[in-house]
């Protein structure tokens, strides 16, 4: 199913991929695609990717914010994420807004890395969040969508999204991935409910 899904997915989304990688390049320069290592089926890392949202220099910009606002240093250590990052682009903040950051990783999905849907995809320091749940993350692929993305993505704690994850690798059913495919439709077409 994720190989005739992702790859109907791509064949229809390359018209649309082709006009954000080109977008990308011509207002912000740089490379197209954003790269990032995160942990796989087993503990596989992988090469996650995305379209790039953020400026070039995006660690060194958080860097700076985060020294500069207790605040948001304190929204980081809890939620790994910030309401009001810096970091991003107004066309990233567009890209996030619609989802269209994350339609590179149906290559992910081509390549047995990624499933259509599955956990949220983390980084390795993220691991010991995950406390006795760990092991029910690494024994599936992460997803392209999935319960967090149709549950409010990023208006729940970071506990919660643990929990979502554990949740759905217990209770999988192809149903279910079904139902998640069709939920997160929905959930893309409203902006609100994107990160």
């Amino acid at each position: 199913m994720d190989l005739a899904v992702a790859s109907t997915a791509l064949v229809l989304a390359l018209p649309l991929m082709t006009v954000v990688a080109l977008l990308i390049k011509l207002i912000t320069g740089g490379p197209v695609l954003f790269v990032h290592r995160r942990i796989g089926f087993n503990g596989a890392p992988f090469d996650c990717y995305k379209f790039r949202t953020m400026a070039e220099n995006a660690d060194q910009v958080l860097k700076e914010y985060l020294a500069c606002n207790p605040r948001a240093a304190e929204e980081w250590r809890e939620t790994q994420k910030l309401k009001n990052d810096p970091r991003t682009t107004p066309l990233g903040q567009m890209l996030r807004k619609s989802s269209l950051d994350e339609l590179p990783q149906l290559i992910n999905i081509l390549r047995g890395e990624m499933s259509c849907v599955g956990p949220r995809p983390i980084v390795a320091s993220e691991m010991s969040r995950y406390g006795a749940v760990a092991y029910e993350y690494l024994k599936t692929r992460p997803g392209l969508t999935g319960l967090w993305q149709i549950s409010g993505r990023n208006d729940i704690e970071y506990a919660s999204r643990v929990a979502l994850d554990a949740q759905y690798v217990r209770n999988w059913s192809i149903w279910a991935d079904l139902i998640i495919l069709a939920k997160t439709a929905y959930a893309v077409m409203r902006f609100d409910e994107a990160s």
